[in-house]
């Protein structure tokens, strides 16, 4: 078994790899030979009045690769306001350190193959879902990108965009002067594109092609009356205000989790199913980061269409380029897992990295 650190895959990725990872298994994912099911959160006063313990997790697998992973988090979760906003902060032990772990197994021998930190994996594959739906809704001619957000997030997703678009400038709108800055001034180096930071919000808006919310922000980020004819929008982190249903078109949804065989009308919609221990806590009301993401419905949503209908010629996002698009990629988030950490384990054989662990550490001779 491999033994896998964020310095062994940042080796090994390439962002145009994980797009194309990523889109073979929403393929894959649409004709039946992968399965995954929702993020499942479960939630626990930590009994200080302010924060909360989740225990996240997400997996799947795939009949076609041979690949099956279960993604896990540990974390300590506050909301704070800052910036006139509120955001999220969220620690493992101690503030600074982050638990974060994907087990890679084969759904050919039963063998655990990996174990690998999720750091660079997770912004990569965040970043590279968004690229897939920009790739499939954004105007083909898009070269101004709105950024929201100046962390890890909002770098992995520039890379990503860069390698389905040819983005000329960005515009990077967050709350601190000097983090919107710091992020121009690398992002224009590394990637050799106008990177300007921007005083305010509104001003990532203005001339956008596409629109990302790259933010930790547990509030409204796109804002629908900034949104301008034929802008494409992604957003991680914080969310659309209500504005922003109404002047949406087109929503494209990547995948939905497939419905258990034992009871085939059970499939829900939502990106995440949460379990809430001592649900009366009056620590919950403190907390409203997380809210359900799911395609809007009723008079005046926006309409919606899937990949698997997009690719088969089913179905169109883009009905003139004035369109107002939006993606996200559904709550298929385990079929990510097993996919781009198949694709880490194998190179990461193939170059001698990684950690070796005696495979027999994991195997007993107890049935279970």
């Amino acid at each position: 078994m491999l033994l896998i650190d964020n310095e062994a895959t940042a080796t090994v990725l390439a962002m145009p790899a994980v797009v194309a990872v990523l889109e073979q298994t929403y393929r894959d994912l649409a004709g039946g030979h992968a399965i995954c099911r929702p993020r499942i959160d479960m939630r626990f006063p930590v009994g200080d009045g302010d924060s909360i313990y989740q225990w996240g997790s997400m997996e799947g697998g795939s009949a076609a690769s041979g690949y099956y992973a279960i993604r896990m988090k540990s974390d300590v979760l506050t909301e704070v306001e800052y910036g006139g906003t509120r955001t999220q902060e969220k620690y493992c032990v101690s503030p600074g350190t982050f638990c974060g772990l994907v087990l890679l197994l084969s759904t050919r021998t039963g063998e655990p193959l990996a174990l690998l930190n999720d750091g660079v994996l997770q912004h990569m594959r965040v970043g590279a879902d968004s690229a897939i739906g920009t790739k499939y809704a954004a105007r083909a001619d898009a070269r101004v990108l709105g950024m929201l957000g100046s962390g890890g997030m909002a770098r992995s997703h520039l890379e990503a965009l860069l390698a389905v678009r040819q983005i000329e400038r960005v515009q990077v709108y967050s709350p601190t002067t000097a983090n919107r800055e710091r992020y121009a001034a690398e992002m224009s180096e590394r990637h050799g594109v106008d990177v300007v930071a921007v005083s305010h919000a509104r001003d990532a808006f203005r001339g956008a092609d596409i629109v990302a919310g790259c933010t930790d922000a547990a509030a409204d980020v796109i804002v629908g009356d900034w949104l301008e004819p034929g802008t494409h929008v992604t957003c991680v982190g914080g969310r659309p205000d209500a504005r922003a249903f109404e002047v949406l078109d087109t929503w494209l949804r990547l995948g939905t989790a497939p419905a258990p065989v034992n009871d085939p009308s059970w499939r829900p919609t939502d990106e995440f199913l949460a379990y809430v221990a001592r649900s009366e806590d009056p620590v919950w009301a403190r907390h409203s980061h997380g809210r359900v993401r799911r395609p809007p419905e009723g008079p005046g949503a926006p309409r919606v269409v899937t990949f698997d209908d997009v690719v088969a010629g089913r179905a169109q996002v883009r009905t003139g380029d004035g369109d107002i698009t939006y993606s996200e990629r559904g709550n298929v988030q385990g079929a990510q897992f097993f996919a781009v950490a198949g694709h880490v384990y194998e190179q990461c054989r193939e170059r001698g990295l990684g950690h070796e662990l005696p495979t027999s550490w994991f195997l007993q001779d107890i049935r279970d």
